[in-house]
């Protein structure tokens, strides 16, 4: 018998019919999930703060948080098209501008550290104990002793350069000899530093979290120009529609709770306490 070819719209139909059916039985995760998207730093990433204290979120909130951890520059940058619903960064004037252009809707402190030079045994430089980072460079650059940088317009990479500006020496003259630039985040840059001998600024969270530290330890560190404040913004979501508001808004609150500021505070590797909460005390209204 010849068989009758299958109706085209039948066939549409039928699995029409059958993509429906696997809707109702199983619905996409997509329409139920619960996600942010938070553009921030490599330290905040590397250090392991993240996976210490959204998992304490999640748990509270039912609330997903996917990071996006890049230098600050690209974080803003991300954040400046829309591409994320939290910034949580160090660079406080690229922060305040970042509000003032329209692109967040406040900016508030959350926590700190600060920057450590570390360095090799040998001391090239002759800086090992010292508290003055600008002195320190300086040596440094005297001594054409290998310094490596993240060369990425990272937080750590602008407190790096207002730190050469204000010891009166352009590094970047010497690109390639005893300046080395590594575009590349903060642990990248420590591997290739503790490679080469050099020297190198970094945060001191992702410096207690690195494990490849090799004869290399603190050289200069008490400086108070070497302070490391983190600022947490939601992305303004009248200029980002895109944003998801709600959970945002949510996760930035909670992060400045008390329940947020205690388990920032609560992150350690071996007893050492890698950032302070410092977020504004709450307004009591009355």
């Amino acid at each position: 018998m010849k068989r009758r070819p299958f109706p085209a719209r039948l066939g549409r139909a039928l699995a029409a019919g059958l993509v429906a059916l696997v809707a109702i039985a199983n619905p996409s995760r997509a329409a139920d999930d619960r996600f942010i998207i938070v553009q921030s730093t490599t330290s905040t990433q590397n250090s392991g703060l993240f996976d210490h204290i959204l998992p304490i979120f999640t748990a509270k909130t039912g609330i997903e948080v996917r990071v996006v951890a890049v230098g600050t520059g690209q974080a803003i940058k991300n954040a400046e098209n829309g591409d994320g619903d939290v910034l949580l960064v160090h660079a406080k004037p690229a922060e305040e501008k970042f509000v003032e252009e329209g692109h967040g809707v406040a900016r508030t402190d959350v926590m700190y550290n600060d920057f450590v030079i570390v360095g090799p045994q040998d001391d090239p430089a002759g800086i090992d104990g010292t508290s003055d980072a600008v002195a320190a460079l300086r040596a440094i650059a005297e001594a054409k002793a290998p310094f490596a940088s993240r060369a990425d317009d990272s937080g750590t990479h602008k407190k790096e350069l207002a730190l050469w500006r204000e010891a009166g020496v352009d590094p970047t003259a010497a690109s390639g000899s005893w300046y080395r630039e590594t575009g590349s985040g903060m642990g990248a840059t420590l591997n290739v530093a503790v490679g080469m001998g050099a020297y190198v600024l970094t945060d001191r969270a992702t410096w207690i979290s690195f494990a490849n530290k090799g004869d290399y330890s603190i050289a200069v560190e008490g400086d108070d120009r070497l302070f490391n404040q983190y600022g947490i913004i939601l992305v303004d979501p009248e200029r980002h529609p895109n944003v998801r508001a709600e959970d945002a808004r949510t996760f930035v609150d909670w992060m400045l709770s008390p329940e947020g500021q205690a388990a920032i505070a609560g992150y350690e590797i071996d007893g050492l306490q890698l950032f302070f909460p410092n977020a504004p005390a709450p307004v009591v209204k009355g």
